[in-house]
Order: C-alpha cells, then sequence, then structure tokens
C-alpha cells in the first residue's frame, strides 16, 4: 500500500502527459455550431448578393486579413489613411476611404459636399444653416437608398431632362447625384449628367453600389470621371458585408473623413469601420484587380448550364440565360413554363426550395419565372440546386 501511494504521490510532479504530445497528436477542440445554437437555419444562395441574404461570403484572403488585424492595435486614423492611398493607387482614384457600407459612402459623401472642412458645420450636421441643401437627381433614380443623403438634411430636386436640371440649378445647389444601375433609366445619360455638373461646378455622386463585376467596374466608371464613385464592400468583392468604398476627388475624400468616425462630433461618428473591415477591404480590392475574370466568367457559364440541362427534358419548360445589363451584371438562369404544362407556380417552387433540406434561395421578386444566380454558389452547390430544381418541376408535369 504504501508503495502505491509513493507511486501516486510521485505522478503530481510530471508534467501532464497531454501537454507533452506534439500539437499535431493533440484532439482539436469541437467546433461550435453557432447558427445550430442559435436556431438560425442557414442555406444555398442561388440569389446573389442581397443584403437580406447576407449578400457575399468572404474571400478566405479577406478572413486571413481579419483574423491578422485582429492580433494588433493600431492608431486607426493612420490606418485608414495607408488603407485609402493603397486602395486609390490600386483603382486608380485620386484618394479613396472605407467606409461602413455603401449607404455610410452616402451619408459622408453628401456632408463632404455639405460641410467640407468647416468644423462648425461638421459638428451642427443635420442642421444645415449657412450651408448649401439641394441635390439634384433624376425622377427616375430616386430609390430605397436615398435615405443615407436626406440624413444630412438636404433636399432633393428632381428633373426629367437636361434643360430641366440646368433650370434647376441655383446658388443653394450642393451636388447631384447618379444611381448607377438605373444609368439607362432617365433622359439624362451617364456622360451627360457628368458634363451638366462640370459645366455647373456641381460635385457629382454615382452610387454603384451593386456594380463591381467580373469585368471590373472600378476602371470603366473611374474612367467616366463622377467626383464620387460609391461601391458595396460585400457584394461583388467579397469583402466584409458592413464595409464599402467612397472613391473620388482628394478634397472631397478628405472632407469625408473629417465628417465620419473615428471624429466624435460629427454626422457619421456612427459609421465606425474598425482595422479589421480597413484591411478586409484593401486585401479584397487587391484580390479582385488580380483575379482571371474571363476565367471566373467560364465558371458561372458552366455552372448555369448544369442548371439548364437538370430540367431540359421535362415537357414545356424553358430555360435561357440572361445577364442584367449593370447591376449584377453576371449569368442569370431563366426558368419558365406555360401553365397548363406544369401543375405549380414560380411561388411554390420558391416556397419549396426555400423550405426543403438544404433549404435554397434564389433570386426573389419574380412572380412569373424562376430566376437563379449562380455566381455565389459554392463547390458542390450547382449540382443539388439543379437536382433539387428538377425534381420540383418533374413532380409537376
Amino acid at each position: 500500500m504504501s508503495d502505491r501511494r509513493a507511486f501516486l504521490q510521485s505522478l503530481s510532479s510530471v508534467p501532464v502527459i497531454g501537454s507533452l504530445l506534439p500539437a499535431s497528436l493533440k484532439a482539436a477542440p469541437a467546433r461550435r455550431d453557432y447558427f445550430k445554437e442559435l436556431g438560425v437555419g442557414t442555406f444555398i444562395n442561388a440569389a446573389g448578393t442581397y443584403t437580406t441574404l447576407t449578400a457575399s461570403l468572404m474571400l478566405p484572403e479577406v478572413v486571413q486579413a481579419i483574423d491578422y488585424a485582429s492580433k494588433n492595435f493600431v492608431r486607426l486614423n493612420e490606418l485608414h489613411d495607408a488603407v485609402g492611398k493603397r486602395i486609390a493607387e490600386l483603382v486608380g482614384v485620386e484618394a479613396a476611404m472605407v467606409s461602413s457600407g455603401a449607404a455610410a459612402a452616402l451619408t459622408c459623401g453628401t456632408a463632404a459636399c455639405m460641410a467640407g472642412t468647416n468644423q462648425e458645420f461638421i459638428r451642427r450636421l443635420p442642421d444645415t444653416t449657412g450651408m448649401k441643401t439641394e441635390v439634384i437627381v433624376q425622377k427616375t433614380h430616386r430609390y430605397g437608398y436615398d435615405h443615407a443623403v436626406r440624413n444630412c438634411g438636404i433636399k432633393f430636386i428632381e428633373v426629367e431632362t437636361a434643360e430641366e436640371f440646368e433650370r434647376a440649378v441655383n446658388p443653394n445647389t450642393v451636388m447631384a447625384l447618379f444611381f448607377n444601375s438605373n444609368a439607362n433609366v432617365g433622359k439624362i445619360g451617364t456622360e451627360q449628367f457628368i458634363e451638366l455638373c462640370r459645366k455647373h461646378k456641381i460635385p457629382s455622386m454615382n452610387d454603384a453600389a451593386a456594380d463591381i463585376t467580373p469585368f471590373t467596374a472600378f476602371e470603366k466608371l473611374v474612367k467616366v470621371g463622377f467626383d464620387l464613385l460609391i461601391f458595396s464592400g460585400g457584394k461583388g468583392l467579397r469583402g466584409p458585408q458592413s464595409a464599402g468604398l467612397l472613391l473620388g476627388r482628394k478634397d472631397l475624400i478628405e472632407a469625408a473623413r473629417l465628417n465620419s468616425s473615428p471624429y466624435s462630433d460629427s454626422i457619421g461618428r456612427g459609421l465606425k469601420v474598425n482595422k479589421e473591415e480597413l484591411l478586409g477591404m484593401m486585401v479584397a480590392v487587391e484580390t479582385h484587380m488580380k483575379k482571371d475574370h474571363q476565367a471566373q466568367w467560364r465558371e458561372w457559364e458552366k455552372r448555369a448550364k448544369q442548371v439548364m440541362d437538370s430540367v431540359a427534358g421535362i415537357k414545356g419548360v424553358n430555360t435561357e440565360i440572361k445577364v442584367p445589363e449593370i447591376a449584377n451584371h453576371v449569368p442569370h438562369v431563366h426558368v419558365t413554363w406555360e401553365p397548363s404544362a406544369l401543375k405549380i407556380t414560380p411561388r411554390e417552387v420558391v416556397k419549396q426550395l426555400r423550405e426543403g433540406t438544404p433549404s435554397i434561395e434564389i433570386t426573389p421578386g419574380s412572380t412569373d419565372k424562376l430566376i437563379i444566380a449562380v455566381w455565389m454558389l459554392q463547390p458542390g452547390e450547382v449540382e443539388i440546386v439543379a437536382k433539387r430544381v428538377r425534381e420540383i418541376l418533374k413532380k409537376a408535369s
């Protein structure tokens, strides 16, 4: 008994055996399934980069940059300056700023045009006393996100023609807003809009949030010559969903920075961008500029064909690939059928896809067809989507 007690006591002075094992042999801690714990369902994204569907998945390079930043302290303004400079050089603009999403860029850009670097004005917004307050916009370019411009206390002056634009200009005009997705909607095209702004020395701002596509929208839109240009970070760029870009004139970007976080007494103080998002956006832009966009496009066309082929043998079903002209300029599969051919409606198909396992979301809003976006699908998912769509339509045929 005494020998056994002595042996057990001797173990207390020996290092824990597990600590002596090499890292490769230690059991990895169990990974938590956070969404499952919370009762939040995940899904296959055959819809696209919709904010309500959490847009895109961040690139591995972006996640790596975020992880790196999370382990270091830096001076925030110093990082803001350095990241902005790098992005501006990559894209080919005078200056750049990472914002907390595209809507935040709208607010900060508008504040820059109104308050500039005037500290009194910056502190007072949205009290606009002494500032220019009218923003010219085409009636067809009013949209759900222009509230971010109205946050600054401006008044929209709606116009339809170039003549109306010129008549609307007055000493109280501070800016003109353009919605890129509606570039072909309305009577004032992109180039004429910029010409009018330059003629009357009015800053022009273009919201192109959803318009980063494989064929680099940066280069195309920068050359057009808007004073301020806005992109979302979490859509086609696959950066942080809560970040965006404000690009353009150096003086306006400097003013936008002063009207935003971390400057405490500004209208944009709540529009904070942390160090992780700053680095993440920079790496997203770097990666986008180096990507083989032609190869990526071929992959998307291949996926689209898989979906089309899966339903090709079902009588009465028609498919085609359509590419939106501007926003979300990527291949989408459109699936249609005559009501007499299939005993199911597109809405019912959407419901069955959503409620199945795994859940699948397709492009929302259409009532007369299925619209399937393939660009956010992950490896192996196009086969699942194609099979499920075929099963549902086949059963209804």
